[in-house]
């Protein structure tokens, strides 16, 4: 069976079998059949890691002759090597130029270019190639270095790229600092220490250049505007350890007794809402900065284990996708609990997911595709899922 276009009809799961495990994800942000291209980074302790870019192979008409019956649903695009284990992966927030730019973390920020490869369109008898050469190469533009550690660079927990004005980045490390660069002329603007410990997330709310948040160690959310940086606002204080004989040794040491707060994110739609979970926690609570303090919404009781990961929908203010090591993927509509988002007098606890799917393992990563939303990626080991909403 095959649609009016001549290919087959959409699957609901496309699936891609990396070589490494993957943990870095990112989908392009084209409109266009290059917005089913994905980033992938991988996460080793050896010095083998990876930064991958794979498309779906059904898409490529203009290249059926690296088509066989076995290949896989993505097909690998361009490969290049990185020294450290990437910890993010992010495609440039607008395309302006005819090849792709993408950044990524590890133990510095690194820019790569994605452009064709020399020989991609050269349809000669002698042009043919084996089928898993590159039809792309990556290629390392710029590495950004703070010159005041050039000694020594604390390794990078996270960043994000400001979508307003996509000249500027702010990176999380774990060195307490948050260090927001201009990633055009490869300076840092300013760089200030964010947190008591170490710092795992970060990220600019949307709808502005200037303010940005981030959490880490000691168990806060804190606040930031670059037109104001003498002051930060704490959003969001996690309440301590309880002293336990099945508390983790570990959050102790590394928190002091906080509870350590490892990712964030804003919401798209609604700027003034954020998510954020606990290490250890089978909970996301979602903030509003008009009402600091105190969540007004919790999501919880349906993982079976910790989260991992989550993604705000890039369309609909209400929903958020979270991803834990139970294995489950779950799409939430926090509007359920609508009159809650306008009391933060006390905490609620969210309705159930609105859909649900099961992975073979532990969901370590997921991204919520930005200009093709109906498509939602999770990673999971050496598996990258695609699936349809």
């Amino acid at each position: 069976m095959t649609s009016r276009n001549g290919r087959p009809p959409e699957k609901e799961v496309y699936q891609y079998d990396a070589p490494w495990p993957v943990y870095a994800m990112d989908w392009c942000k084209a409109t266009t059949a290059d917005g089913y291209r994905l980033a992938l980074g991988s996460f080793m302790e050896d010095h083998a890691n990876k930064l991958q870019i794979v498309t779906r192979s059904d898409l490529m008409d203009d290249r059926r002759d690296y088509f066989d019956p076995t290949r896989q649903d993505f097909l690998p695009l361009a490969e290049v090597d990185s020294y450290y284990p990437i910890t993010k992966v992010l495609w440039e927030p607008r395309k302006s130029r005819d090849s792709d730019i993408l950044v990524t973390s590890s133990d510095c920020l690194r820019v790569w270019e994605l452009q064709d490869s020399p020989t991609r369109y050269d349809n000669s008898i002698t042009s043919r190639r084996p089928y898993r050469e590159p039809l792309q190469t990556l290629s390392k533009r710029a590495e950004l270095l703070n010159t005041k550690q050039s000694d020594f660079c604390a390794p990078l927990t996270s960043f994000d790229w400001n979508v307003l004005d996509p000249s500027l980045i702010v990176t999380a490390s774990i060195d307490t600092t948050c260090t927001v660069w201009n990633v055009e002329t490869g300076q840092a603007k300013t760089q200030l220490i964010a947190h008591d410990r170490d710092v795992y997330d970060v990220a600019f709310m949307h709808g502005t250049s200037d303010i940005f948040a981030s959490v880490g160690a000691d168990g806060s959310v804190r606040m930031f505007d670059l037109r104001a940086l003498e002051h930060s606002t704490i959003l969001y204080e996690a309440p301590p350890v309880a002293a336990t004989p099945s508390s983790s040794n570990f959050t102790s040491i590394i928190s002091d007794g906080a509870q350590p707060l490892l990712r964030l994110q804003f919401n798209r739609i609604n700027h003034g809402l954020l998510a954020t979970f606990s290490m250890d926690s089978d909970t996301v609570q979602i903030l509003d900065i008009r009402s600091p303090s105190t969540p007004v919404a919790e999501l919880k009781n349906n993982h079976k284990n910790n989260v991992n990961c989550f993604n705000w929908s890039p369309v609909n203010g209400s929903q958020i996708c979270t991803g834990g090591d139970d294995a489950q993927v779950f799409v939430w509509d926090i509007t359920q609990n609508s009159e809650n988002l306008h009391n933060g007098n006390r905490r609620h606890p969210a309705h159930g997911p609105i859909l649900r799917y099961e992975a073979e393992s532990e969901i370590n990563s997921l991204c919520w595709n930005q200009t093709l939303p109906r498509w939602i990626a999770v990673g999971f080991g050496r598996t990258v899922q695609a699936l349809r909403m």
